[in-house]
């Protein structure tokens, strides 16, 4: 039981990585891409219907590791308290930037809502590399840490790449560049990479910390049942809103 819930938590924060990823990437080439207003609209048109979605299986991934790995609770509060509060302000910016730009037609409103959409998406990814760093170190050493930074910054660059790509299979032509479903898996193998690297390496740690079989038993029991529905949706999404379809259609978000 203990490796079935492993390989289900491997899924779902590599399935994180790969379609998260996108949606931040996106928002880091706001800047880059979206020289005009225009272009800003049309690059968040094509993300807005997969953001919610994706961001259901970092809630995944939350109750996993708390359920499953609930000795490590306090060594992740505490070792990554700092880069932790950061994740969830930066979250919490990129959203409200997404919902807020579109409410008051004015460039000083847009621009500023736009800005938070860049710098929640650069928080999120760079904390995340040192969020990995953090655990590749069983959270003995402090993220904040030469090879912690780096890790953010390889990170980062590759949900741009990610981004970039996703942007070219949605929307092909629109923002310079075309690119098949195929460009995209491999974008999003490379976006999850880092993870499945401390995925491998931290296995027996995280076999060793894991719930007692019962505990086990009974979270199966209630979780697992609605897999389904999660990836039935995620199905659902990906399928209604193919490459071109309603990509560059204005309001921008919802």
């Amino acid at each position: 039981m203990e490796v079935i819930w492993f390989v289900v938590f491997a899924v779902l924060l590599v399935g994180y990585f790969a379609l998260e990823g996108f949606d931040l990437g996106v928002g880091l080439l706001l800047p880059v891409l979206g020289r005009t207003r225009e272009g800003r609209d049309r690059m968040v048109a094509a993300v807005a219907p997969f953001v919610l979605a994706n961001e259901v299986w970092l809630v995944a991934v939350a109750g996993t590791l708390f359920g499953v790995y609930p000795l490590l609770e306090g060594e992740v509060l505490f070792g990554l308290y700092p880069v932790v509060v950061a994740m969830l302000l930066s979250w919490v910016l990129r959203d409200a930037g997404l919902w807020f730009r579109r409410r008051i037609d004015g460039s000083r409103w847009c621009g500023f809502w736009d800005a938070m959409i860049t710098f929640g998406s650069l928080g999120l990814s760079f904390g995340w590399g040192m969020a990995l760093y953090a655990a590749a170190t069983g959270f003995s050493t402090s993220p904040v840490h030469p090879l912690g930074l780096m890790l953010g910054v390889v990170v980062t660059l590759l949900f741009a790449f990610h981004g970039w790509t996703f942007l070219a299979w949605r929307a092909p032509g629109a923002f310079g560049a075309s690119r098949p479903g195929r460009a995209l898996l491999v974008s999003g193998f490379a976006a999850a990479v880092p993870v499945l690297g401390v995925l491998a390496g931290g296995m027996p740690y995280l076999l060793e910390h894991s719930a007692s079989p019962a505990a086990l038993n009974v979270l199966s029991f209630m979780v697992l049942p609605c897999a389904p529905i999660m990836l039935g949706a995620q199905i659902w999404v990906w399928r209604t809103f193919h490459p071109g379809k309603d990509a560059v259609r204005l309001p921008s978000f919802f």
